[in-house]
């Protein structure tokens, strides 16, 4: 018989792992329903040992943002190979599978971060700094769907277009979310038809943009997103 010795993990390793056990909870339940007893039955070691690695909840909770947005932020980059709609097709599917998974913290995030109990200056500091990594998360999707569309300086319009329909999808991922009651592959479909919708419109106020827009979409198939609603538009107005 043989007795396993556990290894002593080093200070990084025990951060990342305690950052990977908070996520894990954090996917199941909202951030303020989650304790460090909780976390730190789940990683093994004690209570006064959590505090050793993170000050309190709120520097673990920020730890853990962190982390789970630049998984975010990674969902949004994707080859500049085939159609746009396809293209964005594929980015809607991990943006939901990232959802999917992380329901709770991605809701808490969106709505503001969980209600950890902490002084004014330190709620004050942690909304600045959830703001700042949700701003960041946004950016990464603004810039890498004008790296799709071949635009570095976009008219007005256009970057209307795009943080409108960022916005957009994050409202419908919540929205999704409670309760589950549309096919969330159905959602991401019409979340790209929804970019088309809202470039078509402006374009059609905006000579620059028609430009634009005009050999980005001129590849799409027939029966891609943008080619099924174009079909879809054509038969509700006949």
């Amino acid at each position: 018989m043989t007795t396993g010795v556990r290894r002593r993990m080093g200070v990084e390793e025990r951060r990342q792992q305690l950052i990977g056990v908070a996520l894990e909870l954090f996917a199941r339940r909202s951030p303020d329903e989650v304790s460090i007893d909780e976390i730190a039955a789940t990683a093994g070691i004690s209570r006064p040992l959590v505090y050793h690695y993170f000050p309190g909840k709120l520097s673990l909770y920020e730890a853990a943002l962190q982390r789970a947005a630049q998984d975010l932020k990674s969902r949004f980059a994707e080859p500049h190979e085939g159609p746009l709609g396809a293209r964005l097709l594929r980015v809607m599917g991990r943006f939901f599978d990232f959802v999917d998974a992380h329901g709770p913290g991605f809701s808490a995030l969106m709505r503001g971060g969980p209600a950890v109990s902490a002084g004014a200056a330190d709620t004050i500091s942690h909304v600045s700094a959830t703001n700042a990594l949700i701003d960041s998360v946004r950016q990464a999707a603004y810039e890498q769907i004008l790296s799709h569309l071949g635009v570095c300086d976009p008219p007005a319009r256009l970057e209307l277009v795009v943080r409108s329909w960022i916005s957009l999808a994050e409202s419908t991922a919540l929205l999704w979310l409670d309760g589950r009651r549309i096919p969330r592959e159905e959602l991401e479909v019409q979340l790209v038809q929804d970019f088309a919708a809202l470039a078509a419109v402006s374009a059609a106020h905006d000579p620059r943009l028609r430009e634009l827009l005009r050999p980005v979409l001129g590849d799409e198939p027939a029966d891609g997103p943008f080619g099924t609603l174009a079909a879809g538009l054509i038969a509700l107005a006949s």
